[in-house]
């Protein structure tokens, strides 16, 4: 495995030669951020408060240990390292639970820019911070809308030394791969998952979702993915520009 330590080259791929894309999962690929928000407004008000608009912008993408910790301080509230488990556990079953009941949406553009992907012969790998037995659920629905799954890769929270913004995930990946960071893409919606693949060395496209993104030198900005092509993605990781929004 790569050291996540390593010093990483930012921006455009080299020579525009594109290899591999690397998705992100909750609020890249499927509407799930909204799930994961749902379930941490409901154990606030089990511990007798209300989770602000303001702290839950700034749990999206990270760990469940950091999203734990900013609910607490939003709280004003004190768990024990016990409490703590118990309660990240109770998050995770209850999105779970929520998953089930409710479906899991793709994000606008999502579904098929995935599929135009893997169609054009480019490695493929999901890189989420969620642990695997709650990624698994939205994998497989994944695989049995695609009839099988789209990715070479899949890496998740509890598989890695360190989680996002920490390169490492990303790295991870792209040695599964065999690909070199100059000639990957990343999709992401979050900022610790834009300055993961900004760490690893990878061009990245950010598809802002619930949290707003700023430009970054080596990071796309699209307000969507919908009508994205293959060649489009080539384009967005050659180029040494911000782009914008469209």
């Amino acid at each position: 495995m790569p050291p996540t330590t390593r010093s990483a080259r930012r921006g455009p791929l080299h020579e525009g030669r594109l290899r591999a894309v690397l998705f992100d999962m909750d609020g890249t690929l499927v509407e799930t951020e909204e799930l994961w928000g749902e379930a941490m407004g409901a154990l606030a008000h089990q511990l007798g408060g209300e989770f602000s608009d303001e702290a839950r912008e700034r749990t999206v993408g990270t760990s469940m240990t950091v999203a734990m910790q900013v609910l607490y301080a939003d709280l004003g509230v004190e768990r024990t390292e016990q409490q703590h488990r118990d309660d990240a556990r109770w998050v995770e079953d209850e999105t779970a639970a929520l998953m089930t009941s409710r479906g899991i949406p793709w994000q606008p553009g999502a579904r098929e820019l995935l599929t135009a992907v893997r169609d054009a012969g480019l490695a493929t790998a999901l890189v989420t911070t969620t642990p695997r037995r709650i990624a698994s659920i939205v994998l497989d629905r994944i695989a049995a809308e695609l009839g099988g799954s789209p990715f070479d890769v899949t890496v998740c929270g509890d598989e890695v030394p360190a989680r996002k913004p920490d390169p490492a995930p990303y790295l991870q990946a792209m040695a599964a791969l065999g690909v070199e960071p100059g000639s990957s893409l990343v999709v992401e919606d979050s900022l610790v998952g834009v300055t993961a693949g900004l760490a690893a060395g990878a061009a990245v496209l950010g598809v802002p979702s619930l949290q707003p993104l700023e430009p970054l030198p080596g990071l796309v900005l699209r307000a969507s993915l919908a009508g994205l092509t293959v060649a489009d993605l080539q384009v967005l990781g050659s180029t040494e520009e911000v782009g914008v929004p469209g």
